[in-house]
């Protein structure tokens, strides 16, 4: 697949995406955001491309580039696997100033047949980066070659860093999904209740933690893009009857041209609250159109709430009332607050950061007239908003964590370098448990004391 500017077009323009409904400027400034030079980017292309496809875990990554570009790699991310190890492990052609004058198209052939011998992965992909789509190595030509001499599948991920945002290059990453490996193969045998799970990366085993209700369900979850995912289901997703997208601004384009081309239809869910957990089970039941099915979630749920209510009991207790400010992106910008107010807490500020217009309608829907709506948050307008808001807690990504230590209250990570699992029921226990921990730790009442050289002052 090349990367032509009418291509970057197509993805910026995504129909399916909330952002492409906005006119004139508003619309420029989401969608269309480029890399500035000297400034801090937050992902490119490059990063997010990666984001959507390393967590196929049979499959070896290869980074065509500098091998600086390979120390962009995922270790930091917590996405978890059940088999195969082989994408944990960082390929790169490690391009030097030599390769950079006379190409590096060679060095790239012969480092796939040397990955595919090494280690037999399933598929090999193979990434572009900056250096690389800049000399003009012709990735898909030596993607094609070797896949020739090998009789594997070697795919070609044109996702130069330049070309834009980390979101464009989830796009970009679900684009060569669509064109090399979704259709190439059929599965063994099909169900009237086979899903698809889109934009579910299985951090710290989120997954896990919702598959177990699907099999109680008897719904099979035929193929996931792509958190714990092999190679081989992601070439026969297009049998499943329903395509259900968990983050759909990064893969939205996906699910729609699956609907286009083979007729699935899908839908937007959440997994983190009792409300939205619910809800995307009745969702999932509902389009499926089978009553039994959905006479089976109406159990199931009143089954796990029952049990839930008693596990929750002590924490709900111990967290009512509690004020959060909640900073992170995207579909979890409005999910997280619906997990908080399950638990009794109160999420007085939230940031829109990636949020489309859908999703800050249900943040304003939620967290009231008086809840607060960041469109950024560096840390001095965090700390601001704490003290306005006298929050009890800040919930935000891993880099937040010295902004909630200056503000001297406790912190709690919500993205994806955690380490703890708040996906469906289950995950509700887990996350009250971190927030109470988090909340009543001793340290901060010893934290917020005057320091010594301030007591000798008023002495």
């Amino acid at each position: 697949m090349k990367i032509t500017p009418g291509k970057i077009n197509e993805l910026l323009s995504e129909p399916g995406c909330e952002h492409n409904h906005k006119p004139g400027e508003k619309k420029k400034k989401a969608c269309q955001q480029q890399a500035e030079p000297g400034a801090a980017q937050g992902g490119c292309a490059f990063d997010g491309a990666m984001i959507t496809l390393v967590p196929i875990t049979d499959v070896a990554h290869l980074v065509h580039g500098p091998i600086a570009c390979a120390g962009n790699s995922w270790g930091s991310r917590g996405s978890l696997s059940s088999g195969s190890h082989i994408y944990k492990m960082g390929f790169t052609t490690d391009l030097s100033e030599n390769d950079v004058i006379f190409g590096g198209e060679k060095k790239l052939y012969t480092a796939i047949l040397d990955v595919q011998q090494r280690y037999q992965p399933a598929a090999v992909f193979v990434y572009s980066t900056c250096v690389t789509a800049l000399i003009g190595d012709d990735l898909d030509a030596v993607c094609a070659a070797a896949a020739k001499k090998l009789g594997t599948p070697v795919i070609p991920i044109n996702s130069p860093g330049f070309i834009g945002s980390k979101n464009l290059g989830n796009r970009v990453g679900g684009e060569s999904l669509l064109e090399y490996v979704i259709g190439t193969a059929e599965p063994e045998f099909t169900t009237p209740f086979d899903i698809n799970l889109i934009g579910e990366y299985n951090i710290a085993g989120e997954l896990w933690e919702v598959l177990p209700l699907f099999e109680k369900l008897g719904i099979r979850v035929l193929s996931k893009m792509s958190g714990d995912a092999r190679y081989h289901e992601i070439c026969y997703a297009h049998r499943a009857k329903l395509n259900v997208t968990i983050c759909s601004k990064a893969l939205i384009n996906i699910a729609r041209k699956m609907e286009e081309r083979y007729g699935i239809p899908y839908i937007e869910e959440s997994f983190y609250g009792v409300e939205d957990i619910n809800r995307c089970l009745r969702n999932i039941a509902q389009k499926l159109g089978d009553l039994s099915l959905q006479t089976k979630v109406e159990q199931l749920i009143a089954e796990e709430t029952e049990k839930l209510n008693t596990e929750l009991a002590y924490y709900r207790e111990r967290l009512k009332g509690k004020r959060v400010v909640l900073y992170t992106g995207g579909v979890k910008s409005w999910s997280i607050i619906s997990a908080a107010k399950d638990l009794g807490m109160e999420v007085v500020a939230t940031s829109t950061k990636k949020s489309t217009e859908e999703d800050k309608a249900k943040i304003r829907t939620l967290l009231g007239a008086e809840g607060i709506l960041m469109e950024k948050g560096n840390a001095a307008e965090l700390i601001k908003v704490i003290a306005q808001t006298k929050a009890d807690m800040l919930i935000a990504g891993g880099r937040n964590q010295y902004t909630a230590l200056k503000a001297k209250i406790p912190f709690l990570d919500i993205n994806q370098e955690r380490h703890h699992s708040y996906a469906g029921y289950t995950g509700m226990v887990a996350m009250a448990r971190e927030l109470e921990e988090a909340l009543y730790s001793p340290i901060w009442s010893q934290v917020r004391q005057p320091a010594p050289w301030d007591l000798e002052e008023v002495l």
